[in-house]
């Protein structure tokens, strides 16, 4: 078995250390804890599960803390993981073995399944992200929203791999001012980094995430638009994700003839992802005329794409919104059997647009 280290960074997290450490437990890696500065029981908690607790001085740079733990591994290969992800599914026989039959210039991506209680969100989004590396080629780079990046080049647009880690993370839930309180600490630290580079879009990006998590579309609007004016690189994954969630903000804030005059011309771009598919339909669905049709034969496109394991599957939201354009075509029975389809499949909204219409005819 190859030896892995598993490097974690935290602050005040006596709710969650121990909901993080203790499903590593059954595999025996080495666990380096760095502490940057906590007040609670969160060192004496993790000290339950390693004696390799570490304090660093907070200098509001994350990359920092994160690389200081990297030089505390014992190992070459380091699995990174957040005091608010737990591990759900690890397969440690396949892990060395991907690890075995790949090059140590690429970098493993978990899978991870963020939960947020945002109000026009799923309850979770499926991701891939950028967490086990040798640690001699890789380290981190930014203040905050840090990524991996090779330490000769610097650049971030390395070979990746999926790894069978799988996790669950809490993002933004809580109260509205508690998700509002992070969104501003988070964005001041960007704001450093958009002075220091203000021709890099991923900083934008991050800004205009933190303000569409707390539904705050307005000011999400204005920097996911800077991000867009700038050059973007579409090999990356997080441009389209951006990209999604610049649409989804747009019909939010009323400017859905907008994102259709912008995204026209690069359609093709981006048209290979199921979830891209999705919100370009609801494009359609938003205009004044709305456009059922045309909506309708993104979703046909979608239901056609295979899912994303980065992204996750659509297809869900897919029927749903094809329920939604029968229902402006005045065609209930074909309505109702999308929604039918939709539900079948777990989709939050069509569950209660079922539950909503048996209301209506038991009254």
């Amino acid at each position: 078995m190859i030896p892995i280290s598993v490097c974690i960074i935290g602050k005040n997290e006596e709710n969650n250390i121990e909901k993080c450490l203790a499903p590593l437990m059954p595999y025996h890696f080495e666990i380096i804890y760095v502490d940057t500065g906590s007040t609670d029981r969160t060192k004496e908690l993790a000290s339950k599960y390693t004696d390799k607790i570490y304090d660093f001085e907070w200098i509001g740079d994350f990359s920092a803390a994160r690389n200081f733990s990297l030089s505390k591994a014992s190992h070459n290969y380091v699995l990174i993981l957040d005091c608010d992800e737990y591990l759900t599914a690890l397969d440690l026989e396949a892990l060395c073995k991907a690890i075995e039959t790949h090059p140590s210039g690429s970098v493993g991506q978990i899978l991870r399944k963020s939960f947020s209680d945002s109000q026009y969100r799923q309850k979770y989004t499926l991701e891939r992200v950028d967490r086990l590396f040798h640690k001699r080629n890789f380290h981190y780079i930014y203040l905050i929203h840090e990524q991996v990046a090779d330490i000769k080049t610097g650049r971030t647009d390395y070979e990746r791999y999926d790894i069978p880690v799988e996790v669950d993370h809490v993002g933004y839930v809580g109260t509205d001012d508690e998700k509002r309180i992070k969104a501003e600490r988070n964005n001041a630290l960007l704001f450093k980094e958009i002075e220091r580079k203000p021709e890099e879009p991923y900083f934008y990006f991050q800004v205009a995430q933190s303000y569409n998590l707390i539904d705050d579309y307005e000011n999400a609007y204005t920097y996911y638009k800077k991000a867009f004016e700038l050059p973007l690189i579409l090999d990356n994954l997080w441009v389209h994700i951006m990209a999604n969630n610049f649409i989804n903000v747009m019909v939010q804030t009323g400017r859905a003839a907008e994102a259709l005059a912008l995204y026209l011309p690069v359609y093709d771009d981006y048209a290979h992802s199921q979830q891209f598919l999705c919100s370009f339909g609801a494009l359609y669905l938003n205009q004044k005329p709305p456009q059922p049709l045309k909506a309708m034969m993104e979703f046909v496109k979608a239901l056609q794409t295979t899912p994303s394991p980065e992204e996750g599957d659509y297809s869900g939201m897919a029927l749903y919104s094809m329920g939604y354009a029968n229902e402006l075509l005045g065609n209930a029975p074909a309505a109702a059997s999308f929604l039918e389809k939709s539900a079948a499949k777990g989709y939050p909204l069509a569950v209660e647009r079922i539950k909503e219409l048996e209301e209506l005819k038991n009254r």
